[in-house]
């Protein structure tokens, strides 16, 4: 029997999706190398401590310039409903490896949707935090007191941006089927079907 796929992301989207990835690994060990003695080996992935201090605020700014592309694309999609407050209350239940109170789901389920804008809020602020302490070329604009509560709030949105992407790569790992979306572009029938039933019937309303 044949295996049916339905497209799920064009490769522009899958391409913008890997860019702003790489962009996070290589701007979260470049700032992690400075979050703390203990990990500043991680400068030595870009040249050591001076190049690190240069090219992480530019890898930054690259990511979040990236996923301007992936918000403006995929938004509406991540709006939450009344759904997904059943969805959210049955989570545990799920995780606990029963999926049968499960509502069903469109394109993204309401964890999806709670991690997107995870994304969105934090990289926000890691944007506009940064650059008030982007040293030589913004720094003299804001004083000290300003700085230093922006490098708390860059640090806080550093961790929950971590956590964010943590929780990411475990769910696109632990639901079979997922990478395929960002890989190739195509998932299975039956992984639509049972994972996102209410995106399945609209993709397939018309054949």
């Amino acid at each position: 029997m044949t295996q049916r796929y339905l497209r799920r992301y064009r490769d522009a989207t899958r391409m913008n999706h890997w860019f702003v990835a790489l962009m996070f690994f290589a701007a979260a060990l470049s700032g992690l190398a400075f979050f703390h003695p203990s990990l500043f080996f991680f400068s030595a992935l870009f040249g050591g401590g001076p190049w690190t201090r240069i090219l992480h605020p530019f890898m930054g700014v690259a990511m979040v310039l990236g996923f301007v592309f992936l918000f403006f694309t995929m938004w509406r999609e991540n709006l939450l409903d009344r759904s997904d407050r059943e969805w959210i209350a049955n989570a545990p239940k799920m995780l606990a490896g029963d999926k049968s109170s499960m509502p069903p789901v469109g394109k993204y389920n309401a964890g999806q949707k709670l991690v997107f804008w995870a994304f969105g809020l934090s990289l926000l602020l890691l944007f506009v935090t940064g650059f008030m302490f982007w040293s030589p070329w913004f720094v003299h604009f804001f004083p000290i007191t300003v700085r230093r509560i922006a490098v708390l709030v860059h640090s806080v949105s550093a961790v929950v941006l971590i956590l964010s992407v943590i929780t990411h790569i475990y769910a696109a790992i632990w639901v079979k089927g997922t990478l395929r979306a960002m890989t190739r572009g195509t998932v299975t029938e039956g992984w639509s079907r049972l994972n996102h039933p209410l995106w399945h019937r609209k993709m397939t309303r018309d054949r």
